[in-house]
């Protein structure tokens, strides 16, 4: 019985393979199994995401991905109609033209250039269309800066529409008016700025930015959460102004608080307003001030230097502030804080601390 001697092993080389190469097999055909016509017709449907054979009608695949360029209708009537493609209009713009067309200054020396931007200029929109279309997009630059949401962009630019069509602040800087008007649209929204914060962003004077929010108050007769877009002018109670409390939630953020000590300083806040400690006073410098007298109630080490960094007032006020919750703390801790262990007033001292 004869036997196959197997063949000796190569000895492998030393250099190492190339790395293979990776493409489409050419070789491979897309036939039709019903049909299996050599030259067959498939047909993409992109509407329905089929791959069909024209021939037969078998459908081959499904999920196709339209690779074409997409064309947008925003047209009332039914059918295919790619006249036109982007975001859709704008509202508060009805009427006003939102594309702009710049005339190139190369023209090869003929003059042509010249009067297609006379007649261009002759075509653009008028000076209050103009300024209407620069405060939308100043407003929707300085809320993005400022980190705020859409709709308080949206509040703005209804604000400035109604004062610029009723010329309620005629005369005024643009700058002042965008900043009055996102100051009011932070308080409608339930999530309130400063002064100071609207004129670090939008460098208009406080003084300035208050007289054309006085204006914009008493015109509109606002209260928070009220529309701004409403046309009916009845008497609605004036915007109260941003409680201390409103500003915790983000002064809290910054220092890196836990949520119970925004809770509790909540409370002494709303306290101290019903005993009448600490009137008059800024709601910044109340806040900032609570803050601090909570942290030394629960044991937060939280210096005075970062809490009147964050809140953007001086240590003094905040030092000034503290010396009066402390002169009534029996009144603003609650007794069952005390019981549950949540503070101690054993903590507080007469002089701030450093």
């Amino acid at each position: 019985m004869a036997f196959m001697q197997p063949f000796p092993l190569a000895a492998a080389s030393p250099k190492t393979p190339a790395a293979p190469t990776y493409g489409p097999d050419l070789a491979v055909r897309l036939i039709c199994p019903e049909c299996r016509d050599p030259n067959p017709n498939i047909v993409e449907e992109f509407g329905s995401g089929d791959l069909v054979c024209g021939n037969c009608g078998l459908v081959l695949g499904d999920r196709v991905v339209d690779t074409r360029s997409e064309w947008r209708t925003f047209a009332n009537d039914e059918g295919d109609d790619p006249s036109r493609v982007g975001a859709a209009s704008d509202p508060l713009m009805e009427g006003i033209e939102q594309l702009d067309t710049v005339i190139s200054f190369k023209d090869g020396g003929t003059g042509m250039a010249r009067d297609l931007q006379r007649a261009a200029a002759r075509s653009q929109n008028s000076r209050s269309e103009r300024n209407i279309l620069t405060a939308f997009r100043d407003i929707s630059s300085w809320c993005d800066q400022f980190s705020l949401p859409k709709t308080i962009s949206d509040i703005a630019k209804q604000l400035y529409k109604r004062s610029d069509d009723e010329k309620l602040l005629r005369g005024k800087p643009l700058e002042a008016v965008i900043a009055a008007c996102i100051f009011i649209a932070c308080r409608q929204a339930h999530v309130p700025r400063t002064f100071r914060e609207i004129c670090n962003l939008t460098h208009v004077s406080k003084k300035v930015l208050g007289q054309c929010y006085k204006a914009l108050e008493q015109a509109f007769n606002l209260q928070p959460g009220a529309s701004a877009s409403s046309s009916s002018h009845q008497a609605i109670v004036s915007s109260t102004v941003t409680g201390p409390e409103n500003l915790l939630v983000r002064y809290c953020n910054h220092l890196d608080l836990p949520p119970n000590v925004q809770s509790i300083c909540s409370d002494i806040i709303i306290a101290a307003r019903e005993h009448g400690i600490a009137d008059g006073r800024s709601p910044v410098s109340i806040a900032g001030g609570a803050i601090y007298f909570t942290c030394m109630l629960v044991d937060k080490k939280k210096n005075i230097q970062e809490i009147s960094s964050v809140a953007g007032v001086s240590e003094g006020t905040i030092k000034l502030v503290y010396r009066l919750y402390y002169q009534s703390k029996e009144k603003l801790v609650k007794k069952e804080w005390i019981e549950q262990g949540k503070v101690d007033m054993n903590r507080l001292q007469f002089e701030a601390p450093k």
